[in-house]
């Protein structure tokens, strides 16, 4: 009998284990040079087939893309986050608004200036919903992005 309940645990352990989590979004990031000390900071997110991502001016009603940065003292940012993709803007009835969110891939473009002339990394945390037809996915991924104005 002991041996039964303990293979029984086993399985459903096992089973839970090899349960695949859904991760509709895979994200990289990159940091880009665009003139002396002006860099952007690339966060691209590609999105599976049949999902999509909120912009960060999503519409009323689902969890809109956040994206914060964790204080640096070399890295000042400059203006707001860009968003760059094929954005869709869509009438949502269970929302009872128009949303606005990427299929595919968005690149999200942050452009930073380095106030030394030392390698750093930005770090900081996305927040973002995807969703399909059935569900929604509320999320989030931290990220280090390394700067180095020698490389």
């Amino acid at each position: 009998m002991k041996k039964i309940i303990l293979s029984l645990i086993v399985l459903v352990f096992t089973v839970v284990a090899n349960a695949q989590i859904e991760k509709p979004v895979t994200w990289t990031y990159t940091a880009k040079k665009i003139s002396g000390d002006m860099y952007e900071l690339h966060m691209t997110a590609t999105i599976q087939p049949k999902w999509h991502l909120y912009a960060q001016d999503a519409g009323e009603g689902p969890l809109p893309t956040a994206i914060s940065f964790d204080k640096n003292p070399i890295i000042k940012l400059e203006g707001k986050t860009n968003e760059v993709g094929k954005m869709i803007k869509e009438y949502d009835p269970n929302f009872k608004s128009t949303l606005k969110f990427y299929a595919n891939k968005v690149d999200f473009v942050q452009k930073v200036k380095l106030k030394a002339k030392a390698a750093t990394v930005a770090k900081g945390k996305i927040s973002y919903m995807t969703c399909n037809d059935s569900k929604c996915l509320p999320n989030s991924a931290s990220f280090d992005i390394k700067i180095n104005p020698k490389g």
